[in-house]
Order: C-alpha cells, then structure tokens, then sequence
C-alpha cells in the first residue's frame, strides 16, 4: 500500500478474510481463480507492507531487494494473465467466448515480456513523499505497447461477460487506474495495487449471487399441481 507499512498489513489482514470467504463460496472448479483474486492481492500488500520496513534499515538490502521482484512480479506478470483467465473460466456463456480468449493471449504476451524485462533489467524501490516509488529500468522504444497490452488485459474483461455486475467491478477498477494515474503518476504501481485490492472485495459478492441463483427454485406453475 501507498502510506505506510501499518496500512499495508491491515489490507493484507482484511483482504486475506475477504479471500477466505470468497474461497468458501466456491461451487465449482473454475471459480477457485476468480475466488482467489483477493487473497493474490493480499500477499501483494503484505510483501509491500515487508517492503516498507526493509526500505528503512540497510541492513535488509538483500531482503529488500529480492521483495521488490516479488511485488513486481505479482503486478505486473501475474494481474494481466490472472484477470482475464479467470473471468474466461468463470463465465459460462458463449457469447464473448472469442474477445475473452483474445484478452488472454493479450495477457500471456504481455506477461512474459514484463517478466522478460523485470529480471533483465535493473529495478528498485525507494521510499518519497510518504509512497513506494517503483524504478524501472525498462526500454521505453516498447512501453506504449505494454501498455496497452497490459491495460486492455486487466481493464477489459470484466466488460465482455455475461457473468451478472461484473461490469461494475470493471467499472470501478476503471475509475480507479484514471486516479491513480491523474494523481499518483510517478507511484502508479503502488496506487493503483492498493486501489484494485480494495475493489476486489467485490469478488466475494459476485460470487455469492453467482451461486445463489443457481441455487434457486423456480416456483411450480399452479395449473401443473394436482
């Protein structure tokens, strides 16, 4: 999380319940993805919560270092293939079965060239004004194309599914990004993670209504009782 290494183990705490409970409402295989977004998010605010404290003793250099590739690993190779591989499996409908199963291979390419650049190139974390300031050593020739990769994968799906008030999730993660890239420019990474992972309490409820109306039991019409 953005302000301080507290706040960020009290979101890993409430997030690693919300992903429990969302865990709980599993009915069915495919669901376990989706279910698992925020407990995914809640280890993402713990090695930053880790972070924090590291960031502050030399000592820990080592330690720091090998938790800012975990952090980053986590935002930017594991989100823009998580995302849309779960809401692929998770909605059932056929309708948006091909721009869904585009939005994964958009995902999986954009994966494996930020991972490609994370351990090839040099990247740091450093603490400024009260946020974590993610430097990343990147070739900028190539960055309007991750990008837009990378903000189609995750942005995206949540719009094309016939899965019910998923588009509100998308909405809002939406909302979201534009913060966090108006306000928050220079701690993008670090912003936007902790604005999502609050959204993803969302998954919880989406998957109860998921399941409830599978669940429910369609009155007999009276002229088929004897």
């Amino acid at each position: 999380m953005c302000f301080s290494a507290g706040a960020s183990f009290g979101a890993g705490i409430v997030l690693s319940a919300i992903g429990m409970a969302s865990i709980r409402k599993v009915k069915s295989m495919p669901q376990i993805l989706f279910a698992s977004i925020p407990l995914m998010f809640a280890a993402q605010q713990i090695t930053e919560g880790l972070l924090w404290i590291t960031l502050r003793d030399p000592s820990f250099v080592s330690i720091q270092r090998n938790l800012t590739y975990v952090f980053l690993f986590l935002a930017q190779v594991t989100w823009p293939v998580w995302i849309p591989i779960s809401i692929l499996l998770l909605d059932k409908g056929t309708k948006y079965k091909r721009i869904q199963k585009v939005f994964v291979f958009m995902g999986v390419v954009i994966s494996i060239y930020l991972g490609y650049c994370l351990f090839v190139f040099p990247v740091e974390a450093q603490i400024m004004d009260y946020h974590i300031l993610y430097v990343l050593h990147y070739p900028h020739t190539r960055s309007l194309f991750g990008s837009v990769f990378y903000i189609v994968a995750i942005l995206a799906p949540p719009f094309f599914s016939t899965v019910k008030r998923l588009w509100m999730l998308g909405l809002i993660v939406f909302f979201s990004f534009l913060v966090s890239i108006l306000f928050y420019q220079y701690y993008f990474v670090s912003v936007w993670c902790f604005f999502a992972s609050i959204t993803s309490v969302s998954v919880l409820f989406i998957l109860r209504e998921i399941n409830e109306s599978k669940n429910t039991v369609l009155p007999v019409p009276s002229q088929l009782i004897v």
